[in-house]
């Protein structure tokens, strides 16, 4: 067999070299991006971010009270010892001024009337008397037929019955009063808000027997701190929200004009003309409306509540996120009012809006495709 020649060996060994260099090139190569790749350090979550929008919002201030009765009127009874015969409204009942709530047994009152009558009719008998026989004595007295004596008694006789006549007079005033007072009226128009009338009792003079809204006029008593006192005016409108989730609008009547030194809140006092579903008793939470002012605002969703502190996540290089410590402000809807300046929120910020509560310090995420801006919200 002929052997190979040099030149033949040299050639195969080249080639076998190039190809090795060849696919170690390519091979290195691909495995640079793959390195890189794996260095990245992996996303923990996918979110959406959003931006401060700035928006005109009201300026308020909150405080807490009651809603009670304007006036709370108690109606009792203006007699003593006599029996309830008949109870006419309930608790509830809506009544007008000098409308009869409750009537007592009348008999032994008409009894004593018609005898105070029978009284007056004898005065003045008595009375008719007593000026015949003074009349004729000062006719007499200058005949000489009576005594200037005579004549004076009978003067007197004549004042005394004329006493009596108005003093039974008077007497049958007071038992037709008490005959009236056998009815129990409503003082003023308003709705009865209690009754402890009860057919068949008898009532002492100055009992209670009903409680009456005076007009069903309803008002809310917000405690407000001293110094915020000064920012509020009578007249200004208030928003309230009662227990039960009814909004009910208010004008503020009275500001009470002292403090109280332990707690160092003021009453104010808030007409309500339309109380709607309220009633006195409830608790509620009043917003004074103070003016406008502009406003950053954030979805309530990008802000973070961690141990008592407020953050935002600011998206960062290479997609970390950083926590940014902010200060709130007024809320409105969905949107929150967050605090501007060198260590705050701004316009040119991207905060994470979705994913917002599962994120730490330094966390890599992946961000979706964003939406479109919502409209800030503002409050007429």
């Amino acid at each position: 067999m002929k052997k190979p020649s040099l030149k033949l060996v040299v050639i195969a060994v080249l080639v076998v070299v190039c190809g090795s260099a060849a696919v170690w090139a390519m091979t290195g190569k691909s495995s640079k991006p793959a390195e890189k790749e794996a260095s990245k350090p992996k996303a923990s979550l996918t979110v959406t971010t959003t931006r401060a929008q700035s928006a005109d919002w009201p300026l308020t201030l909150s405080a807490n009270g009651s809603i009670a009765a304007w006036q709370e009127t108690v109606v009792g009874s203006e007699l003593g010892g006599l029996q309830l015969a008949e109870v006419r409204v309930n608790v509830g009942d809506i009544v007008k001024r000098g409308q009869v709530l409750a009537r007592f047994s009348n008999d032994s009152v008409e009894a004593q009337v018609a005898q105070q009558k029978a009284a007056v009719e004898e005065a003045k008998a008595a009375l008719s008397e007593a000026d015949a026989n003074a009349e004729r004595a000062r006719t007499l007295v200058n005949s000489g037929a009576l005594s200037g004596q005579q004549t004076t008694q009978y003067e007197v006789a004549e004042r005394s019955a004329k006493a009596r006549l108005q003093s039974a007079q008077a007497s049958l005033e007071m038992q037709q009063i008490r005959l009236r007072q056998t009815q129990v009226l409503a003082p003023d128009d308003g709705v009865i808000s209690s009754r402890t009338a009860t057919v068949g009792s008898v009532a002492s003079q100055g009992q209670e027997l009903f409680k009456l809204i005076r007009q069903n006029r309803l008002e809310w008593r917000g405690e407000v701190n001293a110094t915020d006192l000064l920012q509020i005016k009578v007249g200004q409108a208030v928003k309230l929200r009662v227990t039960n989730g009814v909004m009910v609008d208010g004008k503020v009547r009275m500001i009470a004009p002292t403090v109280d030194p332990l707690t160092r809140n003021g009453l104010v006092y808030v007409d309500l003309p339309a109380p709607g579903s309220a009633q006195a008793g409830m608790f509620g939470t009043g917003q004074f409306a103070l003016g406008r002012a502009a406003a950053l605002t954030l979805p309530q969703s990008a802000v973070v509540m961690r141990d008592g502190y407020s953050y935002v996540y600011q998206l960062g290089k290479d997609d970390k996120v950083i926590q940014t410590k902010v200060t709130l402000g007024r809320r409105v809807g969905d949107r929150i009012e967050v605090a501007e300046g060198p260590n705050g929120v701004t316009t040119a910020m991207t905060l994470v809006e979705k994913g917002a509560g599962f994120l730490a310090d330094g966390d890599t995420v992946r961000v979706a495709p964003e939406s479109k801006p919502a409209t800030p919200l503002a409050m007429k």
